[in-house]
């Protein structure tokens, strides 16, 4: 998931949802209420640790949480690199990897009717429009990493929704790259602070659709990831001659990509 979110256009959302934690992850995120905090306050510490472990599943979040951490402090530099020496064939991956997230999905619809239909093009089409905007002028103040942080976070846990394509578009990308880098932390606590407040609120939205709505919300979705490719669609074009020959080992790559995360959910299924 870290590894994905890293990318612009690729959702770690996606990856959860492919390796079978995805339901998993939003109902333990949404099921934090806090409410430890209460006998903290009246210093019955017996009371508070017995409510954290209740509200909180440090058995899940503790290797998750690892994992996504190591991944931001030690792949960025790679992550990068690849997409600005091998574009085409780096976005070629991603591709192959949304398209195979889009059919799980569609697999695990009961039924293609109207309703899913038409959010699932709802869904592709609004992708499609915000994909298309233009990054804002950077500003890098306090406030504005904090808010980054709170939107950016949201988009990481919808698979197809690439949160830091959100970050390219609020003009905070690159910088947060950097922060990252030099390990600036004020930078980086301001921004984790917002994803953590932006998380909490989301996520309880999220889990209420999954719950009661979930085969719209899972045609929603479908249509997200769909509009979502246009972003390794055009980095492709973009970077390599539009024929036969230019476009034939993207092509290959997409299809590893596409067979990889195929292989993977039938792998990683059971964990639901």
């Amino acid at each position: 998931m870290g590894s994905a979110d890293i990318v612009p256009g690729v959702s770690g959302g996606t990856i959860a949802l492919i390796t079978g934690i995805y339901g998993h992850l939003i109902e333990a995120i949404s099921n934090i209420k806090f409410r430890f905090l209460k006998p903290l306050i009246k210093l019955d510490i017996k009371g508070f640790w017995a409510q954290l472990l209740e509200e909180i599943d440090f058995e899940f979040f503790i290797p998750l949480i690892l994992g996504i951490g190591v991944a931001f402090l030690t792949l960025a530099r790679l992550v990068t690199y690849c997409m600005d020496e091998y574009t085409a064939m780096t976005y070629s991956f991603f591709f192959g990897l949304i398209v195979a997230s889009a059919v799980i999905l569609f697999r695990k619809l009961d039924s293609i009717n109207a309703k899913n239909v038409i959010f699932a093009v709802v869904g592709l089409i609004l992708t499609y429009v915000f994909v298309s905007l233009n990054p804002i002028s950077e500003n890098h103040s306090e406030i504005v990493i904090f808010f980054s942080g709170m939107i950016a976070i949201c988009a990481m846990i919808l698979p197809g929704i690439s949160g830091s394509f959100i970050l390219l578009l609020l003009g905070q990308y690159h910088h947060m790259l950097e922060a990252l880098h030099e390990l600036d932390m004020e930078d980086i606590v301001l921004f984790a602070v917002g994803a953590l407040i932006g998380i909490l609120g989301f996520s309880k939205i999220l889990n209420f659709l999954l719950k009661n709505y979930e085969e719209v919300t899972m045609a929603f979705l479908i249509g997200v990831m769909l509009g979502s490719l246009k972003v390794p669609a055009v980095e492709i074009v973009n970077s390599v001659s539009v024929n036969i020959a230019g476009l034939l080992p993207c092509i290959v790559v997409a299809v590893i990509g596409f067979i990889l995360i195929m292989v993977l959910e039938t792998r990683f299924d059971y964990i639901e």
